[in-house]
């Protein structure tokens, strides 16, 4: 019998620690927790109700939860005494009460940096494909209204000299700079804190201190910053209005940054010309306005949907459950806010 001492709670476990994952996972992650702990999947592949979350905690040692499901101070409060880890799929964390978790001695963990270059990769996408049109082409073909090539039908916008607004230059924006450097794009970019000279110079990026400013004199803003109270609209309807007649946004990480109602005003009345978005404020329900939009690219927040990335984060999950049923500090514990 394995015997688990779990370093921040002094609880002691017995055999198998019951693992609780509210979504379903790769066939191979899956099979793997089956074969290492006392795993209980979701083949409905469904978000949990508040209470089943709540219920699924009460008889877990671990759980696994998503993006899609919110554990707030009052679920955690509900979950009784056995919760000792919350391995989270993903990196994103703002969906947990760390505060509420850290007062419970409920160890948080997440899956930073898998899905980085899958990230970028979709957001380049959008940069490019949002100018060039390519959404209302598509469509053009699809619906049979193609009439034919003309030296002025379907005229989109070059890239290259134009300047990308990056916010928030962490992992997903740095990658993203790397790219779009690559099709001549001048970047300047706004983060919390400057990065060094050196990284800058790899990517040719210039900081620009004051957001506002950044928001007015670029032609394509993207959005890489983190959810939460500080960045709940931080695109509003001032933003907006300051940015450049006929700029592009591209969104590909929290749909609460943005004001839905100032996008979509101000992709009607043409101050912009046109946005890409794979996250909504609402998710699964989208503005019918922004669908309606032919100047709207709008995805299923399938920045991370591959079949590596989702793989590496389950890969990550199991690790970080083995390194807590061991009794050592998981390798991605999320210490913000943590002793």
């Amino acid at each position: 019998m394995t015997v688990v001492t779990d370093t921040r709670t002094s609880r002691r476990l017995s055999g198998k620690p019951r693992v609780h994952v509210t979504r379903r996972l790769l066939p191979a992650v899956e099979e793997r927790m089956r074969e290492l702990f006392d795993v209980v999947l979701n083949p409905e592949d469904r978000a949990l109700t508040r209470d089943e979350l709540v219920a699924a905690m009460r008889d877990a040692d671990v759980i696994v939860p998503t993006v899609t499901d919110r554990i707030d101070a009052e679920m955690l409060e509900e979950a009784g005494e056995r919760l000792g880890l919350i391995a989270n799929f993903g990196a994103g964390i703002e969906h947990i009460d760390l505060a509420a978790a850290r007062a419970r001695k409920v160890i948080v963990t997440n899956t930073p940096g898998v899905f980085t270059d899958d990230t970028a990769d979709l957001t380049m996408m959008l940069i490019l494909s949002v100018p060039r049109r390519l959404g209302e082409g598509a469509r053009l073909v699809r619906d049979g209204k193609w009439s034919g090539w003309s030296p002025t039908s379907m005229l989109g916008h070059c890239i290259g000299g134009k300047r990308l607004g990056i916010v928030g230059m962490g992992r997903i924006g740095q990658a993203v700079a790397h790219r779009a450097r690559a099709f001549g794009l001048e970047i300047v970019y706004h983060n919390r804190s400057r990065l060094a000279p050196a990284i800058e110079n790899v990517f040719g990026a210039k900081y620009e201190p004051d957001l506002d400013r950044l928001f007015a004199e670029a032609d394509i803003i993207s959005l890489h910053a983190p959810a939460g109270a500080g960045t709940h609209h931080l695109v509003n309807a001032e933003r907006i209005a300051a940015m450049k007649p006929g700029s592009y946004l591209i969104n590909t990480a929290r749909g609460h940054l943005i004001d839905e109602d100032a996008l979509v005003a101000a992709l009607q009345s043409g101050q912009l010309a046109g946005a890409g978005l794979d996250v909504f404020a609402n998710e699964p329900q989208v503005d019918p306005r922004l669908i309606a939009l032919p100047n709207v690219i709008t995805l299923p927040h399938m920045g991370s949907a591959t079949v590596e990335g989702r793989g590496h984060a389950g890969e990550k999950v199991i690790a970080n459950i083995r390194f807590w049923v061991d009794g050592h500090r998981p390798p991605d514990q999320v210490l913000e806010g943590w002793a």
